[in-house]
């Protein structure tokens, strides 16, 4: 560390941080968006795809941060900024971190803050509902632990390291949705977070694109798995075994699902009955979706596996758009599922739809993303599974969605976008009426309901 005027630079080769910084970062929100920092924030600049994000330092410290990490190149300007106490008052006696790499760096921060937090590490993965999962678990976690789970899905290289700075001290469970599209991805999140548990919910057809195929998928997904420490616990679907040859023997294995260690044996009004290695779970819960009690069993398991005791009421707020029920006026029900889709959880979200109490059930579909060559056959099969399953009425949106009406053969209104939808059901919903509407976020169905 070298005094530099009122200024102070810290050089991090390999984003090894002073001790100092560390204890001041800690308890203190990293951000890496200058025009959310607040007083006493540590700004992290990140090269992005249309500027980077040291070019921001100086606005960071003019905005009341108590510390910077950028690259070298972008050093210079912020510690002439913290120097001058006449330009830049705000920004007087603030650290400048210089680094080669401020990813690694915030990495090794959010790692020395979740080794100096000590507190029980919960990471979350999977195809489809691992968002969910996660709020489940923090839910059923939170009477008895003070949880601190990621934020809607904070759940990238960024968003996991920036979730473990913002727990604050006394922290004693971190709730970590882990996400990935391509290989090693997971595993660069386990080196970050050091998972005592890890739980992956399912493995499907998601990120073919990239992958290729389920196998590889399930692969990735595993090195949550591969990377967990020799006596930890891992959850894993009782019915998958596209992970059996993952599986480790030095790890606690649960098994959750049918056939499996946590099994659902009744629900009923919201009552759940849950064997959970011969021992009996009683939770009320305020869902009933089926493949939110499956999350649920996943979220029992690793409360378990750590010896967290569970029981009794599991209050869950959900994140946002998925599986919001909108009531509009008119008496019509819609179901805002639009944050991501992918053959599994359009299944599960079509199901739902089905089963529910409506005079008529419409499906609003966007496209499933990133599924490959065979892209057409999966929207081909949806069409067919919402024909068999009796929905009434189907709005394929976009190009990419027509394929769901090739097998699909009731009452069907294909539009270019998701106005045209909005527009289409303020015409086309009656009273009574349950509407769904599900698509991959790059369709930007959230604007059916804007």
């Amino acid at each position: 560390m070298i005094d530099l005027s009122a200024a102070r630079i810290a050089d991090a080769d390999g984003g090894e941080l002073a001790a100092g910084d560390r204890e001041r970062a800690g308890p203190a929100r990293a951000t890496i968006d200058s025009r959310a920092v607040e007083p006493g924030d540590l700004f992290v600049g990140l090269p992005g795809a249309g500027a980077h994000g040291g070019e921001f330092a100086v606005a960071a410290l003019d905005a009341g941060a108590w510390g910077v990490i950028v690259d070298r190149a972008h050093a210079g300007a912020a510690v002439a900024a913290a120097a001058d106490t006449v330009g830049h008052s705000a920004c007087t006696g603030a650290a400048v971190i210089a680094v080669e790499e401020p990813l690694a760096a915030l990495h090794a921060l959010a790692h020395a803050w979740r080794r100096e937090l000590g507190a029980k590490v919960f990471a979350v993965t999977g195809s489809t509902g691992k968002t969910s999962t996660k709020d489940i678990l923090a839910a059923m976690l939170s009477p008895r632990l003070v949880t601190h789970p990621s934020r809607e899905n904070w759940n990238t290289e960024i968003g996991l390291p920036l979730t473990i700075l913002e727990a604050p001290r006394g922290t004693e469970a971190l709730v970590l949705e882990m996400a990935m599209r391509g290989e090693g991805q997971i595993a660069e999140l386990v080196a970050v977070a050091e998972p005592d548990v890890g739980v992956i919910v399912n493995v499907g057809p998601v990120h073919l694109e990239l992958l290729g195929t389920v196998e590889r998928v399930a692969a990735a997904k595993a090195e949550l798995i591969r990377d967990l420490r020799p006596g930890a616990a891992c959850v894993v679907p009782a019915s998958e075994p596209l992970l059996d040859e993952h599986l480790r023997g030095e790890l606690d294995t649960w098994t959750f699902g049918p056939g499996g260690q946590v099994q659902l044996l009744s629900f009923d009004a919201g009552q759940a009955e849950i064997e959970a290695r011969e021992q009996t779970v009683r939770l009320d819960l305020g869902y009933s979706e089926p493949h939110n009690l499956l999350n649920t069993l996943a979220a029992v398991a690793a409360a378990r596996a750590l010896g967290v005791p569970v029981g009794g009421s599991v209050s869950v707020r959900f994140s946002s758009l998925r599986g919001e029920v909108v009531e509009l006026p008119g008496g019509v029900a819609v179901v805002n599922d639009c944050y991501n889709a992918n053959p599994m959880s359009m299944r599960a979200a079509l199901d739902h739809l089905a089963a529910s109490d409506a005079s008529r059930r419409v499906a609003v579909l966007g496209a499933m993303a990133e599924l490959g060559e065979g892209s057409e056959g999966y929207h081909r099969e949806i069409g067919s599974h919402a024909a068999a399953l009796g929905i009434d009425v189907l709005v394929p949106v976009g190009e990419g969605a027509l394929a769901y009406a090739e097998e699909f053969d009731g009452e069907t209104h294909p539009v270019a976008s998701p106005e045209e939808a909005a527009a289409l059901l303020e015409e086309l919903a009656q009273p009574g009426d349950r509407v769904l509407i599900k698509g991959s976020r790059s369709v930007g169905l959230e604007r059916v309901l804007a």
